[in-house]
């Protein structure tokens, strides 16, 4: 088999919540994880839910989904809404599920999951306020920090995007490099994650 480079996106819309989004981008780009930041808007310019406003790499146009390993998709409102809403996005997620790629979401976004039909039977957690719209899509609610089912990882919010992060890194590089990594930037787990 070709050794060939990992690849992951992650998909920013205008109303993302910030930290979300850029712990995964700054954890993968410290661990030499080529992830592309795609706009879903139609420019690479994308503004938070807080109005920090940052340049994506690609547009959602302009971009192959199906080459990545493993899709991201951060919360915050209404950028969770927005991710909701696009199309091309939403088909490459059920496409990239039903060939077992990873998918990752945090905060309210694994409610894109679960409107997809992607949590079905599946344990997941989420934002304690996105609790009922993710159990009513079937979803087991676990109530962690970070649940991984099968090739899913779901995590809870901005609290949580560390540990969000190095579970991503886990999936794509191996316990070894989460582990590193968790101790390069000194975090320390709490029990209650």
């Amino acid at each position: 088999m070709e050794n060939r480079e990992i690849r992951a996106a992650i998909f920013l819309a205008d109303g993302c919540e910030e930290i979300e989004a850029l712990t995964p981008v700054d954890l993968c780009f410290r661990a030499g994880v080529h992830l592309d930041k795609i706009s879903i808007q139609e420019t690479p310019s994308v503004t938070s839910s807080h109005g920090l406003t940052f340049q994506a790499d690609r547009t959602v146009a302009d971009a192959d989904l199906d080459a990545y390993d493993m899709l991201i998709l951060p919360g915050g409102m209404p950028g969770t809404m927005n991710l909701k809403a696009c199309g091309k996005l939403c088909d490459a997620v059920v496409r990239a599920d039903r060939a077992g790629k990873w998918l990752a979401a945090i905060c309210a976004a694994p409610s894109v999951l679960g409107d997809l039909g992607l949590l079905k039977g599946r344990r997941a957690t989420c934002n304690p306020s996105w609790e009922e719209k993710v159990a009513a899509a079937g979803a087991v609610l676990t109530h962690e920090a970070v649940t991984v089912d099968g090739n899913i990882i779901t995590s809870q919010g901005m609290g949580t995007s560390t540990p969000f992060a190095l579970t991503i890194l886990c999936a794509l590089q191996g316990k070894d490099a989460a582990e590193a990594m968790a101790k390069k930037i000194v975090w320390h787990s709490t029990a209650d994650e």
